[in-house]
């Protein structure tokens, strides 16, 4: 182990050590000074243009902004915003929450990461994921969902500070791949009840499969009609929009002008589908109620007008009276806390790192980790729950060529346009077709193509996506997520407990010698499975006098390994056997060497060991050298591989070195 001090440090030290006749006040004040003097240094490298151009993106694109791009922009800003404001009434749904919630929650992250977003791409707003997540802890409270937006964003812009981003790569592919896909079959099955007409639909899969059949014969027909043909309207425009208009037979033809813009228009309705769909179902309502016809189950009223901007509010009254505080809230939500933070910042840079890659450009997980943060944390201000990247909506967005982040001021703008002018007619949408539009936009969130990838490339990565979607279906979003972590920390870090292992004979005159060939690395929960395998060819009934272990690929010990390696030199003693060891990466040699092993022999390569065996005068020879001698004779820390070409080296027996 080498210990590295910096030459201003060992300044400090030095003066410090040479003022025995100063005060203890004195000393006192010198530390003050000293952590001052590193505070100081520390805002100092905060506040520089590199940094602020880092932590606040709009310093680099926006002195560089073209007005040729501002039409861009504003054409994919409106269109996403068309695409936001229906999946946001029908995500509040979902929620369980007053609609005018979701759009509470879909304007915020477009302002905040206009300034903050290091992806011209991604929009931040509420998602089906997190809509289900939020639904499974707040339980219908709006009072809930803004605390809970509130903490989950400081515990985002928290890892963000202090650049935990990585802890989310625990959380392998076939895991959100499995919870991903259970959770599109809880929230189609969730909207089921609304594309029916049913009441009193339990939330949970496995409750609300049987109590749909149950009830099937309540089936309102105008709703299960209404959500039919919203359903088939939404895949039809969807189709529509992905038809390659400009190829026939495999021959690109240059149409006329009037079939581009009919072929635009066809790619507009089909990007916009949701906003087509809802308004369509809302004349229809209208139209009947005017008639006094009332078939549709139609959305409750919503509240008109902007949220106010006011700090989150922590207890929850009912009838005047205050039935929960804080504390209590927050235990209420619990592991929600964890998990949705985590999942929505996953989400969101796995979406943001794909477009990166189309966009030929790069994105900082901590810069995203702020930006999430704080959206959510200002977005509880505006009673908001938590939002995070949408990938159907940053696709729209790339599809409708934006060019900055601005596009993001044009969506959130047209929300808030919505929220103060359109609200009261909201209340014409009919459920049913708010639930066709989460149907058709959770569907193909189920990975089922990625099984057979999981089958060909490796089988136990499908164990933890079985686990994973089964766990979640079933049991609920903690414990699924939880189990298929777990199988795969268990996948991961298996073979540090069963390391690969070649064990043969090397035949020489008098005796066979076993070489044990460790293939992969040693560390602490791999100890009694090394000593098993050394033990079952070395301590047969006719045992091998010698073992020879090749340690070329052990990259890393631990106290455990070295306490473990003692008593087995040890256990080989007693039997009259003889441990060696060879081709040892040179720092792992000196931390052996430092650990005073007795008995402890090494050689530079197994044919040095076995040449030794074959000459006893070579292998039993004392050498006396001190520890500063022993070290410097080990290979400099460059020279990792072993020379095969060595000549025959001498054993150092550390339990016979006499330290000078």
């Amino acid at each position: 182990m080498c210990d590295t001090v910096d030459s201003g440090t060992q300044v400090a030290i030095h003066e410090l050590g040479n003022r025995d006749g100063d005060s203890g006040e004195d000393i006192k004040g010198s530390w003050q000074e000293e952590i001052k003097q590193g505070c100081s240094r520390f805002v100092r490298s905060c506040c520089t243009v590199k940094t602020a151009k880092t932590r606040l993106p709009i310093l680099t694109w926006l002195p560089t902004y073209r007005l040729a791009w501002l039409f861009r922009d504003f054409v994919a800003g409106f269109t996403v915003g068309l695409t936001v404001i229906p999946q946001g009434l029908a995500y509040a749904a979902l929620a369980e929450l007053p609609l005018q919630h979701g759009l509470y929650s879909a304007f915020m992250g477009c302002f905040i990461y206009c300034v903050f977003g290091g992806s011209r791409h991604v929009t931040l707003g509420p998602t089906a994921i997190t809509t289900l997540m939020v639904a499974e802890y707040v339980n219908g409270e709006p009072v809930y969902a803004v605390v809970l937006c509130l903490l989950a964003g400081c515990v985002q812009f928290l890892m963000g500070l202090l650049h935990l981003g990585f802890l989310v790569n625990f959380i392998s592919f076939p895991v959100l791949a499995g919870f991903s896909s259970a959770a599109a079959i809880t929230i189609a099955t969730s909207q089921v009840k609304l594309v029916l007409g049913l009441k009193n639909i339990p939330r949970s899969f496995i409750k609300a499969v049987p109590s749909i059949f149950q009830r099937i014969t309540h089936t309102n027909l105008s709703d299960m009609g209404m959500g039919i043909v919203c359903f088939a309207v939404l895949i039809m425009l969807k189709k529509l929009k992905e038809v390659d208009w400009d190829k026939k037979r495999g021959t690109l033809l240059k149409p006329p002008l009037w079939k581009k813009i009919l072929r635009k228009v066809l790619w507009l309705l089909g990007t916009v589908r949701n906003a087509v769909v809802v308004v369509a179902a809302s004349l229809v309502s209208y139209g009947l109620l005017s008639r006094g016809i009332s078939t549709f189950t139609l959305t409750k009223e919503i509240k008109p007008g902007l949220p106010a901007f006011q700090a989150p509010q922590f207890w929850l009254v009912k009838n005047g009276t205050v039935v929960k505080n804080g504390p209590e809230i927050i235990q209420d939500i619990g592991v929600g806390l964890v998990i949705v933070p985590l999942i929505g910042f996953l989400e969101s840079i796995a979406i943001g790192k794909a477009f990166a890659r189309k966009g030929n450009y790069r994105i900082d997980a901590t810069q995203e980790l702020l930006a999430i943060g704080v959206t959510n944390i200002l977005g509880s201000f505006v009673s908001a729950y938590p939002v995070t990247g949408s990938f159907g909506r940053t696709a729209v967005n790339y599809q409708s060529g934006v060019k900055t982040q601005l596009g993001g001021l044009f969506t959130g703008l047209l929300v808030i346009l919505a929220l103060a002018f359109l609200t009261p007619s909201f209340k014409y949408i009919p459920s049913a077709a708010l639930g066709a539009v989460i149907i058709s936009a959770v569907i193909q969130m189920v990975e089922y193509s990625v099984i057979p990838v999981f089958w060909r490339v490796k089988k136990l990565d499908l164990l933890a996506f079985v686990v994973t979607f089964f766990g979640v279906l079933l049991l609920g979003i903690q414990y699924g997520i939880a189990l298929g972590v777990g199988v795969s920390l268990i996948i991961l870090l298996y073979p540090s407990a069963r390391p690969r292992a070649t064990v043969y004979p090397a035949h020489i005159a008098p005796d066979d010698v076993l070489i044990v060939q460790l293939e992969s690395g040693l560390n602490f929960p791999a100890v009694d499975y090394m000593r098993d395998v050394v033990a079952k060819d070395a301590f047969k009934e006719k045992p091998y006098k010698n073992v020879v272990m090749r340690c070329c690929c052990v990259s890393d010990i631990d106290c455990t390994v070295v306490q473990a390696l003692d008593q087995l030199i040890e256990e080989f003693e007693a039997r009259g056997l003889k441990l060696h060891f060879s081709c040892m990466r040179p720092d792992i040699r000196a931390a052996l060497v430092r650990s005073k092993i007795k008995g402890f022999k090494y050689f530079k390569t197994c044919e040095d060991a076995i040449a030794a065996m074959r000459e006893p005068d070579q292998e039993n020879g004392e050498v006396v050298m001190t520890d500063h001698a022993l070290l410097a004779n080990v290979d400099t820390p460059d020279d990792d591989t072993p020379d095969e070409d060595t000549p025959n080296s001498t054993t150092v027996d550390v339990s016979k070195v006499t330290t000078v």
